[in-house]
């Protein structure tokens, strides 16, 4: 089968790899009709995210068709349309029971203390394949793979693989409730989401801090309002916004590959901070393989970090699902700690979210389908990678069509377009018929 394929730092192929095998009773194999690239696959390439063995395969979300289950797969049969939640979890160890899928005990061949599972990721990470690929092995496929009805389309559905739970996550952490005004650092795919996942949890204001152009009128379409910190400073123009108070509750949707600001008065601001990002990125990314312009790490590794803890109110909440790696040793405790906020953080607890978010969609209260900024084949993954790596206008997220038997095309969704919470607003006025 084809399969998106890590060889190195710098270097992915699209190759022909043996298609994967039932190896346990409760595991399936499923027939992916859509997959998607995220942000977090730019991490494996760029150098910020070690542990990465050669010949792995690349992707954490899909969405397919269930082609076989092993004999303890009860719940599902061949035929049945699924996504896939990024993370695995067994479902029946204490931490899964409570809800907190992404710390499973017994998901991670490292162990219990050994940290959250996911497709397509280093060893440390659970070592299995990823979804980037015509077919995949899903473990623990009984309390993983979560049903679709008809009515949600590929392309809402691939979205509720890992971003829109994600945001979900990040929005919980930051404890958004009725009223608040919410920052968002970052506006990709995770920032985007996030926007309508803290009106949903009621916020106020949802203002989003960005340095890319097109990604900012993304953010405006969905009327947040938006910070571009090449031409400002981004703490000064939050609290402006604010009265000089600050945001209830931000989210941190940025993580380890933050850059600098190019332009602008942040730059002066940030000035007798570079050496202390260059030791930063020397630490995040000891060994990288840029390419001209592409798979170039970020240059301020703690950034939003610093940016989250200070444009946020005293007694505020920080939400962190942007990701960090273990090699990133510094953040603003000092600053966080003498202003009382909370800090909550980690990856997601994808199984906890998914059904709620199908059920969402399925019944118009959300549409996701907006966000997808490009829909591509297979065939053409890895000029995708290389631009949405480079923050290419138009290439917010990406969508790979990897087979169309079985799936459901964009747009014929049955709430397609119409949740109330959509990533997409009108343009120029009312719609006419």
């Amino acid at each position: 089968m084809k399969a998106v394929v890590w060889h190195g730092l710098g270097d992915i192929r699209l190759d022909d790899v043996p298609e994967p095998k039932i190896q346990d009773p409760y595991d399936a194999i499923v027939r992916i009709t859509t997959s998607a690239i995220c942000g977090t696959d730019l991490h494996f390439v760029r150098g910020t995210m070690p542990g990465m063995q050669e010949g792995r395969i690349l992707g954490h979300e899909a969405v397919g068709v269930v082609e076989e289950v092993g004999r303890g797969v009860r719940n599902l049969r061949p035929g049945d349309r699924v996504v896939v939640p990024s993370t695995v979890a067994c479902g029946t160890c204490s931490y899964c029971r409570a809800g907190y899928y992404a710390q499973c005990d017994n998901a991670n061949p490292g162990g219990s203390r050994a940290g959250t599972v996911f497709f397509g990721g280093p060893e440390a990470a659970g070592g299995l394949d990823g979804l980037q690929a015509e077919y995949a092995r899903v473990p623990y496929a009984h309390v993983g793979l979560v049903p679709l009805p008809d009515t949600v389309d590929d392309a809402q559905a691939i979205l509720l693989s890992d971003i829109y739970p994600t945001a979900w996550f990040g929005a919980r952490l930051a404890e958004i409730g009725a009223g608040d005004t919410v920052a968002i650092l970052g506006a990709g795919p995770i920032g985007q989401a996030a926007i309508a996942c803290a009106r949903l949890q009621g916020a106020g204001r949802i203002i989003v801090v960005d340095g890319v152009g097109d990604r900012l009128e993304l953010a405006r379409d969905q009327h947040a309002e938006t910070v571009h910190f090449n031409a400002e400073d981004p703490v000064e123009a939050v609290l402006e916004l604010t009265g000089g108070i600050g945001a209830d509750r931000v989210v941190d949707a940025v993580g380890v590959d933050a850059q600098r600001p190019s332009r602008g008065p942040a730059v002066e601001t940030l000035r007798d901070q570079g050496e202390q990002f260059e030791h930063e990125r020397d630490e995040a990314a000891p060994e990288s393989n840029p390419d001209g312009r592409t798979w170039v790490p970020g240059d301020a590794p703690t950034l939003a970090a610093r940016w989250a803890v200070q444009m946020v109110a005293k007694a505020g909440t920080v939400g962190t699902v942007g990701v960090y790696p273990p090699q990133v040793q510094h953040y603003p405790f000092g600053e966080a700690f003498m202003k009382n906020l909370t800090l909550k953080m980690g990856n997601c607890n994808h199984r906890r979210h998914v059904p709620d978010l199908v059920s969402m969609v399925a019944t118009g209260r959300l549409d996701p389908t907006p966000l997808i900024t490009r829909w591509v084949g297979t065939e053409d993954a890895l000029d995708a990678y290389r631009n949405f790596d480079r923050r290419e206008s138009g290439w917010t997220k990406v969508a790979l069509g990897v087979a169309d038997d079985g799936s459901v095309a964009p747009g014929l969704g049955e709430a397609a377009g119409t949740g109330a919470a959509t990533t997409a607003g009108v343009q120029g006025g009312t719609q006419s018929e």
